[in-house]
């Protein structure tokens, strides 16, 4: 991420924490970050991972396009970058998201919110996609659904693959 997305993030992220009256020793111990590294990120001067934006949007207990949503560019590594193209905020909440994976970019990728559904749609190239127990190689125009509670995986093929990802959050009240 460039400096002013990560400012931004920051500042975002300091804010949902004391609307939710987080401590940062909380949100650190609970994302599984270091304290000193999640005060880095607040004041603008780290470079999270995906996974550790995922996983303070989980603890947070927000959707992960409410913790990116003041960001206006692609956010990620060198092998993958994700842009969110639409924040729904009607209820149940829909998140839409252009990815783009280098070839043979793995993603291992946590459990969303109790509930919580994905649809990837392959644009162009070949990606495996999936929960552990149930992979599905996909090409350009397939698509796979999926529960996202569980731990999934992003794993491309030899070229760059792009694709286009919805996640369904559960309906206030549907989550168990």
């Amino acid at each position: 991420m460039d400096k002013p997305s990560v400012n931004t993030l920051g500042r975002h992220l300091q804010k949902l924490r004391q609307q939710r009256d987080i401590s940062l020793s909380q949100l650190a111990q609970a994302a599984g970050i270091a304290k000193s590294n999640l005060s880095r990120i607040e004041q603008g001067n780290g470079n999270p991972t995906l996974d550790t934006i995922w996983r303070l949007a989980i603890h947070l207990k927000v959707p992960f396009s409410t913790l990116i949503a003041p960001i206006s560019g692609p956010i990620g590594e060198d092998d993958i970058e994700v842009r969110l193209i639409d924040h729904g905020t009607d209820n149940p909440a829909v998140d839409v998201y252009w990815m783009s994976c280098a070839p043979h970019a793995l993603r291992q990728a946590e459990g969303h919110s109790p509930g919580a559904r994905e649809s990837v749609t392959v644009i162009s190239g070949q990606l495996d996609i999936g929960t552990l127990d149930n992979i599905k190689t996909l090409r350009a125009g397939e698509t796979h659904i999926f529960d996202a509670d569980k731990p999934h995986v992003y794993r491309a093929g030899e070229g760059w693959a792009t694709i286009m990802m919805t996640i369904v959050y559960a309906s206030d009240g549907d989550a168990s």
